[in-house]
């Protein structure tokens, strides 16, 4: 397997899982990270003020990281400003369908045995798969 990093994925998934229930510990909140930034717009506030707080540290420590390990996040996207866009938006759209994205509803959802976040990563999955195999002219 290229690219295997058991190490890695593992502390990741620890840092992932801690910080996800330190946020509903302490706050009550689902860490979604689309819910999160779409509710930012018309926040106020406290209200703001978490949520740019908990978007900034995912931005800053991805930025420390890089400082730490400059080849961590591996090559630039081949892809286009305008491909980047599309998928962008298309991840918006099924967000907002899907009522959450893969953090709230795989990492939050499939905590709390949730059958519609169960459901909802499966779709999530399945989509990517598809997406990957059809983009790479495989199927």
């Amino acid at each position: 397997m290229m690219g295997f990093t058991p190490v890695g994925s593992t502390l990741g998934g620890l840092v992932l899982g801690v910080a996800i229930s330190l946020l509903i510990l302490f706050d009550g909140r689902i860490a979604g990270i689309s819910g999160i930034v779409g509710r930012s717009f018309g926040a106020r506030g406290a209200e703001l003020s978490w949520r740019l707080s908990f978007l900034g540290g995912l931005v800053g420590g991805g930025l420390l990281w890089r400082l730490v390990s400059p080849g961590v996040f591996g090559a630039a996207s081949s892809a286009g400003l305008v491909t980047m866009a599309i998928g962008g938006f298309l991840v918006g759209v099924g967000t907002t369908l899907g009522n959450g994205c893969t953090s709230g509803h795989g990492l939050c959802g499939i905590s709390r045995l949730s059958p519609r976040s169960i459901v909802a990563t499966l779709v999530f999955v399945a989509t990517g798969i598809l997406t990957v195999t059809v983009t790479r002219g495989r199927l």
